[in-house]
């Protein structure tokens, strides 16, 4: 990354409820709690973060660490999410979004899935960058099956910036860094 990023971490009585790079996902998020009485949630607190901070604070988190407002389908593709690198040891890959709404038995509705990652409230702790196009993944499948391929060389994956990874609510450009950043962790 040419800058390294701030990211907002915003926590409700100690658990986390929103990671942003502004503070719109703290604001969206109070504007969720809003529907609730003030003595439902004791404490909001938001604090600054570096990428690195927050590639740990992912890596450490479990599922009940997390307080996430959404419907119990978009529960659903976020508990599936966040199941992709946690526990934080096992393999990191890139899938497609019709291979994970297939893995989830929702292939027909790959673009409610779709939708449903586009709107989880905390980035990289549920790596919704991971999942990208379906012709994404076979143009990085064939550049591996070339003698010279690009994605992997050794033990560094290399991330090409002409394929296309999605769409990704802080930007594209960011969302490759990510990419990046995760599978080379």
């Amino acid at each position: 990354m040419e800058r390294e990023k701030t990211w907002i971490i915003t926590r409700v009585d100690g658990l986390i409820a929103s990671v942003s790079i502004d503070y719109k996902g703290a604001a969206a998020l109070l504007a969720k709690m809003s529907a609730f009485s003030p003595s439902k949630y004791a404490k909001v607190e938001t604090a600054k973060i570096s990428t690195p901070e927050l590639f740990d604070l992912a890596a450490s988190a479990r599922w009940e660490d997390l307080l996430l407002f959404g419907t119990p389908f978009q529960q659903m593709v976020w508990k599936a999410l966040f199941d992709l690198t946690h526990p934080s040891d096992q393999s990191v890959r890139l899938i497609s979004y019709s291979e994970f709404a297939e893995s989830l038995g929702k292939g027909p509705g790959v673009r409610a899935v779709a939708h449903a990652v586009g709107l989880n409230p905390v980035s990289v702790i549920i790596p919704c960058h991971l999942i990208i196009p379906k012709e994404s993944i076979e143009r990085l499948h064939d550049l591996n099956e070339e003698e010279n391929g690009l994605f992997k060389r050794e033990t560094l994956y290399m991330v090409d910036r002409y394929i296309d990874y999605g769409e990704y609510q802080f930007g594209t450009a960011l969302k490759r860094d990510l990419i990046h950043i995760h599978l080379n962790r």
